[in-house]
C-alpha cells in the first residue's frame, strides 16, 4: 500500500451541547488537519494522488466551509441568534467535537473521488481525534 498526506490549518470557533466541562462555552482553536490517502496501485505518475491537487481539494473545502466559522450542533439556540447577526456558521447534525469534524472532512473528501484512508484533527497541539473508513 502506498500513502500521502497533505496538512493545512484554520482558525474556527464551537462549543458542546450536552457537556458539563468548559468547552460548553463559546471558545476558538487553531485546528491542523491531516488528510491521508492510501491506493494499491500508483497512477500514470506514479503517484497516489499530486500532493497540490489534493491539498488544494482540502484547503478549498475547509476554507468555503469550516474556516473563521462558529461551528455548533444545528440544535444549538445559539446558531440562529449569530445568523441574524450576520455572524458566520457552519451547522452539524452533532457536537463539533473534533472526532465529528474529522469525520465529516473524511466523508467531503471521499466524496470528491479521493482515495481517503483517515483523517486526523488535531484541536490543539497535543489533542488529536482520527476518522478511518
Amino acid at each position: 500500500m502506498y500513502k500521502v498526506s497533505k496538512t493545512i490549518s484554520f482558525a474556527y470557533s464551537h462549543r458542546l451541547l450536552d457537556y458539563n466541562g468548559k468547552c460548553k462555552n463559546l471558545h476558538g482553536h487553531n485546528a491542523l488537519v491531516e488528510l491521508i490517502l492510501e491506493t494499491k496501485m500508483l497512477n500514470r505518475a506514479a503517484m497516489v494522488a499530486d500532493f497540490t491537487e489534493f491539498g488544494g481539494a482540502l484547503k478549498s473545502w475547509v476554507d468555503a466551509n469550516l474556516d473563521h466559522k462558529v461551528i455548533l450542533c444545528a440544535r444549538d439556540p445559539l446558531l440562529n441568534i449569530l445568523k441574524k447577526a450576520r455572524q458566520a456558521c457552519f451547522a452539524m447534525g452533532a457536537n463539533p467535537t473534533a472526532e465529528a469534524l474529522a469525520e465529516l472532512i473524511f466523508i467531503q473528501m471521499k466524496k470528491l473521488g479521493l482515495p481517503v484512508s483517515e483523517v486526523k484533527f488535531w484541536e490543539t497541539d497535543n489533542s488529536m481525534a482520527s476518522y478511518k473508513g
